[in-house]
């Protein structure tokens, strides 16, 4: 095929997406496989599926980590998990006034949700309602949208977050279902997507993504974002691994910037109306091809992850002004 002929193809493509119509697998794994050659095509294909459904506003979102360490779970990616020797900090619950600090910082970060997380199989009662407590506290003095991400959550704990005012509640995939026992033995996947379901159940809006670079093949990939179709995810953290000294995959490092922008372009198209967040793993993945990653994803971490540093705020910011992009201040 020659690059006119696949040029026309993406952008045929493009315009099937935003009528209403959906690709299927054989055509998504073409897309991720897209020559580098046509890889600005490919990116100006599913900026047009990008605009039309969020013109150039950028959502940004902040995390704080709430709970850091000590969790009996071992995720192969996870500087937090039992089997990781990172020299990670390990603390308790942060008191409701170190979680009312963040979403101060949140704000002045320009972050329209704020993240709440924590580490840890599954949290507490008590842990779920002083959670909840200082979610009241904090959307009844701000704008800020609340996102949680507490590990396996049961109906009545998704129920009492709802309750008292969480809007979203992360919970990843992470990996297709194929390939989830190579990284994790402790929960299944299955346990992951009965966490989203009980979310979907009580009302908030459903938050789940992958981790690309952990071994998986570019049908893994694939699959993960159809399984993310047919839940209905509102919006979808795309991470990269950044392979931690001391976890099980440190040394994994698979990818290459193009590749990571083909995987938000085939995202993109496959997910055509959803929140599409270039998450952890960015900096180091996309490095100066950064900026290229807003012409498919609507949205982006702004500050540190969990135990990984971010870019600075003021740099977000500048990269999203010199795109001609804006931020946007409803976060949801």
């Amino acid at each position: 095929m020659s690059i006119q002929e696949m040029t026309r193809n993406f952008h045929s493509l493009a315009k099937q997406v935003v009528a209403g119509k959906a690709i299927g697998k054989e055509e998504a794994l073409t897309l991720l496989q897209t020559p580098d050659a046509q890889l600005l095509e490919l990116l100006s294909a599913a900026y047009e599926i990008r605009r039309h459904h969020f013109g150039n506003k950028v959502k940004l979102n902040m995390i704080i980590n709430a709970k850091s360490g000590m969790c009996p779970e071992d995720c192969g990616y996870c500087s937090q998990s039992i089997v990781s020797s990172a020299p990670v900090e390990k603390y308790s619950l942060l008191d409701r006034e170190q979680i009312l600090n963040g979403a101060k910082e949140a704000a002045r970060r320009k972050a329209g949700t704020y993240c709440i997380v924590m580490s840890g199989r599954r949290p507490s009662k008590r842990e779920v309602n002083e959670v909840a407590d200082a979610v009241r506290e904090i959307t009844s003095h701000t704008q800020l949208k609340i996102c949680c991400c507490m590990g396996l959550i049961t109906q009545e704990d998704a129920d009492t977050l709802a309750d008292a005012g969480v809007h979203r509640f992360n919970h990843n995939l992470n990996t297709s279902e194929g390939h989830y026992d190579r990284i994790c033995s402790t929960h299944a996947y299955e346990d992951r997507v009965d966490t989203i379901e009980h979310v979907k159940t009580a009302g908030m809006s459903p938050c789940s993504g992958i981790i690309v670079g952990m071994g998986e093949t570019e049908e893994d990939v694939v699959d993960v974002a159809f399984e993310l179709q047919d839940l209905d995810v509102d919006s979808i953290p795309v991470n990269f691994l950044n392979p931690i000294d001391g976890t099980p995959l440190e040394g994994m490092r698979v990818l290459d910037p193009r590749y990571c922008l083909k995987v938000l372009a085939m995202f993109r198209f496959v997910n055509p109306t959803k929140e599409i967040r270039v998450s952890g793993g960015r900096e180091i993945n996309l490095r100066s091809l950064q900026p290229l990653s807003l012409y498919a994803a609507n949205s982006i971490f702004v500050g540190d992850y969990l135990t990984t540093g971010g870019q600075e705020p003021v740099a977000d910011w500048k990269m999203i002004e010199d795109l001609g992009f804006e931020i946007e201040e409803c976060a949801l």
